[in-house]
Parts: C-alpha cells; structure tokens; sequence
C-alpha cells in the first residue's frame, strides 16, 4: 500500500501539508471558483458543484450516473490506488459530497480536509494561486448499493428498529416552518441533527472531539450499532455528516441522494411536522 493510502478519513492540515507531495496523492478543492483563483492549497485540482450531483427538478442532488463519474474522474486522474484528499469554503458539506459520491461508485480512498480552507488558510499553510491540472485516467465505476437509501429503501424500513433517519437540515426545515419543497415537514420518525453542531468554530470549522460528539448523538440515539441513514434538502449537508458519522466509527451509513426535495415533493410520502 502506497503512503497516500494511509491517510485517516479525517486528515489535519499539518499532517497534510507535510505530506503534499507523495504519490498517489489527488486533492480536490470544491471551492467557489473565484476563491479557488485567489487561493488554493499547492496543487488542489479545482471541481464545480454541479459536476458530482444530477439533477432532476424539482429533485436536487441526485447521484450522478457512471458516465458522468468514469468522465470526471478520467478528468481529475482518480485511478484505483489515488488517494483524493477533499476540501471546500463552507467546513465540508460540498466536499463530503464528493466522497460520498465517489464512495457510491466504489472509490474508498478518501479524506476530508478537517476544517477545509478555514482552516487552511487561517493557520497558515502554504497556499498557491496557479491553476493545477491533472494527468487523466481511466477509472471504471462500480455501484456500491449499501452507501445509498432511496426513498423506496426509507419507506420499507421506516419500521425498522435498526435504521436511524438523521435529518441534518435546520431546525425550521424539520419543524416544517421553512418550506423548501412542496410539502413540509420531516420523514417520520427522524432525529434532528443541524450539520454544523459537528463542528467546533473556535478551532476553524474542524470536527469537535470525539467523545463529544458520540455522546450529543446517543442522547438522539444515533448509535454505532444502528443503521444510519443522514438527509437535508439534497444531500449536500448531510454528506458532511456521513463522513463525519464515518469518521466516528459509524459501519452502516448511508446517504439519501435527493432528500428532502425528493420525499417532500413526492404526492404520497408520509411526513411528521
């Protein structure tokens, strides 16, 4: 196994910086594009959003088909032994994305930047402002079915004592007060997780400790020996979230491509308000 390989799922800025130029190293950066012009870590290969989700309105966030991950891929040079070391401006959620994403088409090596440019930039790391490019690849996608719920997977288990819905969106889209889709609302029987209480502002966006966090998520009973399924409005959020519930020792969790603009906008789904 190659050094890249070994980084955590969480990887710390230090760590990385010190560790830039191994080989099979890729990291991506999920910034806005004029930020990402002004300032990147050295060698970032820059993605937009739109580019690992599909759409179908007015369902959002989609996971995208294997062509349009084999192109992207190809494009970045993610081939089987490349490490991909994510990060965006906004503490992970577009960068989790990418993760997930890739994890559903069966790449497994990955990290996220813990902090991501927050804390990058503010602890003073180096940084470059010239565009990186890659050297293209071939990577064949290969469906991972345990990393995804639909909506057919959450309504046949919405029974289930063993499954865990964690709605990661904020507290008015769960009480259904802020109206984002056709209806309001959540999917019955889930816990209310806001995807930013996992991390800790006064030390630039990174994870909070683990022990705290693995007791905040037991009082919601969000255990390890539960399987977890993490939602917002597209899954944008809460892809954070499941790197995050990863990160902790979470095996079971998936990812409900679509969300809440796909349960809320469907005719007949129940919801609790």
């Amino acid at each position: 196994m190659n050094a890249a390989a070994r980084f955590p799922l969480i990887v710390d800025p230090a760590d990385l910086e010190s560790r830039l130029h191994e080989p099979d190293l890729l990291i991506v950066d999920l910034c806005k594009p004029e930020i990402y012009a002004q300032l990147h870590v050295p060698g970032a290969v820059h993605v937009n959003y739109p580019e690992i989700v599909a759409m179908r309105p007015p369902v959002m966030g989609l996971l995208p088909p294997a062509e349009q991950v084999h192109a992207l891929c190809g494009r970045l040079g993610i081939g089987p032994d490349t490490h991909v070391v994510a990060y965006d401006d906004e503490g992970g959620g577009r960068a989790g994305r990418l993760l997930w994403t890739l994890a559903a088409w069966g790449h497994t090596r990955l990290s996220l930047l813990d902090g991501c440019l927050h804390a990058w930039a503010n602890e003073g790391h180096l940084l470059d402002r010239a565009p990186a490019g890659a050297t293209p690849t071939d990577f064949t996608p290969r469906f991972v079915e345990d990393e995804i719920a639909d909506r057919t997977w959450i309504l046949a288990h919405l029974d289930d004592p063993g499954v865990c819905l964690l709605d990661t969106r904020s507290a008015g889209e769960y009480a259904g007060t802020d109206k984002r889709a056709e209806r309001a609302g959540h999917i019955p029987g889930a816990v209310h997780f806001e995807w930013t209480r996992a991390m800790d502002t006064a030390r630039n966006l990174r994870l909070r400790p683990r022990d705290a966090l693995l007791e905040e998520l037991a009082t919601l009973g969000v255990t390890p020996e539960r399987e977890v399924v993490v939602y917002c409005h597209s899954h944008h959020r809460s892809a954070h979230t499941w790197v995050m519930l990863k990160h902790l020792g979470f095996r079971r969790v998936r990812g409900y491509p679509g969300s809440w603009s796909d349960w809320g906008n469907a005719p007949d789904t129940p919801i609790e308000v």
